[in-house]
């Protein structure tokens, strides 16, 4: 019920930019607060604690990028192409809110254990997103039927959120999204060359 409040989204966008501006540990629930235009005691009302914000603030994105993902590949037939599309939509959807980008990117990877397998939890609904492709591409032997789905689905994931912390680190100083076929390119062929004997 508290996430279809106005309120709970307005604490959510002002924790992104205010974790993002000042890095989570020093994001104190009064500037987040300040920030949404609330008092102290508001957020409290809404989530636990500072972590719980975190973890909160990852859930509804992620949950929202999950959905633009769907939404973006569910017209498409093969499975190379909905692989195209979640690496492009992933590279734009970061790339349009640097402050998201900084958060998913640096501050969610700095934290302790307990958060830590939160965050995995959460990341679930996005790897069945890529087994879903995957297990597409092994049925219509676009992808090899030999295929290991979950190093696969691994690797997928770790390219691209690999790619996206490198261009955070460079204070995105280049176009992320031109990335797009080059990461498709390499997802779906691999370095080339021959298996070894």
């Amino acid at each position: 019920m508290k996430r279809n409040k106005p309120k709970y989204k307005q604490i959510i966008d002002a924790a992104v930019i205010v974790i993002a501006e000042n890095g989570y540990h020093n994001a104190q629930v009064s500037k987040i607060a300040k920030q949404a235009g609330v008092a102290d005691g508001t957020i409290y009302l809404y989530f636990k604690n500072k972590e719980d914000v975190l973890i909160s603030l990852f859930q509804e994105k992620m949950g929202q990028f999950v959905e633009k993902i769907e939404e973006e590949i569910a017209g498409k037939q093969r499975a190379s192409e909905k692989l195209y599309m979640l690496v492009e939509k992933h590279f734009a959807l970061l790339a349009e809110d640097h402050h998201l980008a900084k958060v998913t990117q640096l501050e969610l990877r700095q934290s302790n254990k307990d958060l830590r397998l939160k965050i995995n939890e959460v990341l679930k609904g996005y790897l069945q997103v890529v087994e879903s492709i995957l297990q597409t591409g092994i049925e219509t032997n676009e992808f090899h039927k030999d295929l290991d789905v979950r190093l696969a689905k691994q690797m997928i994931f770790g390219t691209i959120d690999e790619t996206v912390t490198t261009w955070v680190m460079n204070d995105h100083r280049y176009n992320l999204i031109e990335l797009s076929p080059k990461v498709h390119h390499l997802l779906i062929h691999g370095c080339g060359g021959s298996q070894p004997s």
